[in-house]
């Protein structure tokens, strides 16, 4: 009966003296914890903010608009369906493309081209 109650008392002896703070920032419990935090705010949370940004420029396509897509084709929005553009790149041609592809939304409205003569 004394065996185990002296190594009971030796296992809780140490603990009970405590290391207070130093015990603390030795945890690896601590260390994953301020991981996860650093991971969020130095990656999560700027792509979630970027995605929000491009889902509002994608709403906000209207036909006329000069655009980009993510492949570098630009053209200008001639049709604005739910989940697709319509898309001229050229006089008289025209390419229907995802919405989510458009990577930039260059000029709003219809600029008057340099090199076209005006209507």
């Amino acid at each position: 009966m004394l065996l185990p109650t002296a190594l009971v008392l030796a296992a809780a002896a140490p603990a009970a003296g405590g290391g207070g703070l130093q015990d603390i920032l030795q945890s690896p419990l601590l260390f994953i914890g301020v991981m996860v935090v650093l991971m969020y705010f130095m990656l999560l949370r700027p792509q979630q903010q970027r995605q929000k940004q491009h889902q509002q420029m994608i709403g906000g396509i209207k036909r006329g608009d000069t655009v980009v897509l993510s492949s570098g084709v630009i053209g200008k929005v001639v049709r604005v369906e739910d989940a697709e553009l319509g898309i001229e790149i050229a006089q008289n041609v025209s390419i229907k493309v995802i919405k989510s592809m458009v990577s930039e939304v260059r000029t709003r409205g219809e600029p008057a081209a340099a090199n076209d003569a005006k209507k």
